[in-house]
Parts: structure tokens; C-alpha cells; sequence
């Protein structure tokens, strides 16, 4: 059986006595779409914090392509072939959406040798991700599906083989999600592993070949989606929930 790309062991964070996430071991498997479940609080973003070099785990070890990266800075991470969302999108309002993509690719494992090779990166970006006839227009004037858009257009300029994505739905409506969800497929088949954290199930079974599932820091379930969907405790802890709720 071939390494996974991304190997998590045992990795605990404490924030001033409060254990986020307690003794986590997790796998991402190359070329598949991995997601990351969980109530509010369940130590997701914390997880994926860690793993991408912004807070160092207070016990534990992170691996990539079987390299040990737990100490590893946020900023070795593009030329590893690692990239990321984030939840909360900060692009640079005043700029245009070329020009929001065009630092990136200076950025990553083939990078930019020159500005016009960066702005030709930054469009084929544009093109692939539906923004190109947006081009032209300041980013604060995007709404937030757009935004969201942008925000994966940015990593995806660094070329990486990883891409983590942290709730690039919340906020979409029905139709703007699948427009995402085909967004994301389209990635990984590209040729991006992509490990994933997100609220709405639909995507969640639409788009993964794995699930784990934490609550109050601790994985308590991994498999397809169906399983863990058929799981007693996911289902008390929190699809149960969710289906109350639609």
C-alpha cells in the first residue's frame, strides 16, 4: 500500500489547559478528496491549523510525502506543494481579481520567473476556476461566492499537489454550492489531493471517498460518508441534528 501524502499522528493542541485536540491520528490519501466533519468546536480548524504550519501541535508528529513537517513554517509550505483556504476570505478589496492572483504565482514549486509569466499563471487560473470575464473588476466588489471562488483561485496559482479547503461553502445558496462542488471536483481531477472541511453533508457526500469526524477534539468515526452517516454515535452527536434541522 503506497504512503499516504499526508500523515497525522497523535497530535494533541492545548490552548492555556483547554485540549482543542486530544491524541488525533489521521490519513490523506493521494489523488482523493478526504473531508473533516464535526459540530461547532469539534477541533476541525484547529486540526487544520496544525497540519498547515500555523499553530504547532503541542505533542505529535505531522507527516507529508513521508517527510516529518511538524515544525515547518507556514511559508515552506508553497514550495512543498501544499496550499490553503481560508474561512474567513481577506482579499485585497482594492485590487482586481488578475491582480489579487498574480502574487501567488511568484509563489509554489513552479514559480513565476517574471511578471508577465506570473499574470499569463494568473489567467489560465481565472479560466480554469469561471472567474476570467471578472478579470477586471475589484475584488470588493465580488460577493461572497465569487469571493469564495477567488480565495481557492489564489492557492491554486501556487500549483500545488495539496490543497486543504476550510468551509468554502458556508454562506453559498443551493445553486451556488453545486457550482462549487463541480469547482472542487474539477481541481482534484486535475491532479490536486484535496483534504476538506465543511458543514453541508450534500457536498460533504457528493465529493469525499473519506470522512472523519471529530467531536470535542477526538476523531469518533472515519469511513465513506455512508458509514459514518449510519454511525449511532455521528448520528446522536451531529447528523442527527442536521437532519432535524433539513
Amino acid at each position: 500500500m503506497s504512503e499516504p501524502i499526508i500523515r497525522v499522528e497523535h497530535i494533541t493542541k492545548n490552548f492555556r489547559g483547554l485540549k482543542a485536540v486530544n491524541d488525533l491520528s489521521l490519513t490523506v490519501e493521494e489523488g482523493g478528496i478526504t473531508g473533516m466533519i464535526g459540530p461547532n468546536g469539534a477541533g476541525k480548524s484547529t486540526t487544520f491549523n496544525m497540519i498547515c504550519g500555523f499553530y504547532p501541535p503541542s505533542s505529535g508528529h505531522i507527516f507529508y510525502r513521508g517527510k516529518e513537517i511538524t515544525n515547518c513554517k507556514p511559508y515552506e509550505y508553497t514550495a512543498m506543494g501544499i496550499a490553503r483556504t481560508f474561512q474567513i476570505m481577506k482579499p485585497l478589496g482594492n485590487l482586481t481579481v488578475l491582480d489579487n492572483i498574480v502574487p501567488s504565482a511568484f509563489f509554489g514549486r513552479r514559480h513565476a520567473a517574471s511578471l508577465a509569466e506570473a499574470r499569463e499563471i494568473a489567467k489560465e487560473i481565472l479560466e480554469f476556476t469561471g472567474l476570467y470575464a471578472k478579470k477586471d473588476v475589484l475584488a470588493k466588489e465580488m460577493g461572497t461566492p465569487d469571493q469564495k471562488r477567488l480565495e481557492m483561485a489564489r492557492a491554486l496559482a501556487t500549483k500545488p499537489e495539496m490543497l486543504f479547503l476550510d468551509e468554502v461553502m458556508a454562506g453559498l445558496n443551493p445553486t451556488e454550492t453545486d457550482q462549487a462542488i463541480e469547482l472542487i471536483n474539477k481541481i482534484n481531477e486535475s491532479g490536486v489531493t484535496i483534504f476538506l472541511i465543511e458543514h453541508i453533508m450534500r457536498a460533504v457526500v457528493s465529493l469525499c471517498g473519506k470522512v472523519i469526524v471529530l467531536h470535542h477534539g477526538e476523531k469518533i468515526a472515519e469511513g465513506t460518508p455512508q458509514q459514518v452517516m449510519n454511525d449511532p454515535y455521528v448520528e446522536e452527536v451531529y447528523l442527527g441534528k442536521k437532519k432535524e434541522n433539513g
